[in-house]
């Protein structure tokens, strides 16, 4: 088992700062359901870390709040459950830090608008050749 869950290339977060806890899974699954806590959730309290600098600690509770958690009860394995809590967390945490970048303004190039006046043309045209005649 890893000491770090890395979220992207430069950044990973210690598991000492990530709590995990096991309960019984909720729904259909028989007798085995019933005795075994395979539902992991994946806390990370994002102000108590200590490996991540302020901005990012911003950018991260602004997205998801102070408290990001992630949990898993597909598998019938807690081991699998808990690779599973642990990659959703990590992407939730990846998305939370990705930025947007800014849209540049861009404008239609001269030939994009002669053509898109053309077509109007063409189309008016069109349009007026199915008229009625009006022979006064």
């Amino acid at each position: 088992m890893t000491d770090f869950l890395r979220i992207r290339d430069g950044l990973s977060l210690p598991m000492s700062e990530i709590e995990v806890r096991a309960s019984r899974s909720s729904g259909p699954g028989g007798q085995h359901a019933n005795v075994t806590e395979s539902k992991i959730e994946a806390i990370f309290d994002v102000h108590a870390s200590g490996s991540l600098d302020p901005v990012l600690k911003a950018r991260i509770s602004a997205k998801l709040g102070p408290r990001v958690t992630a949990v898993a009860q597909d598998a019938r394995s807690q081991a699998r459950n808990r690779e599973l809590a642990l990659e959703r967390l990590a992407r939730r945490i990846e998305q939370a830090l990705h930025v947007q970048r800014p849209r540049t303004k861009t404008k239609p190039s001269a030939g994009a608008k002669r053509r898109r006046l053309e077509d109007k043309r063409r189309r008016s045209d069109i349009k007026k050749s199915r008229r009625r005649k009006d022979f006064d």
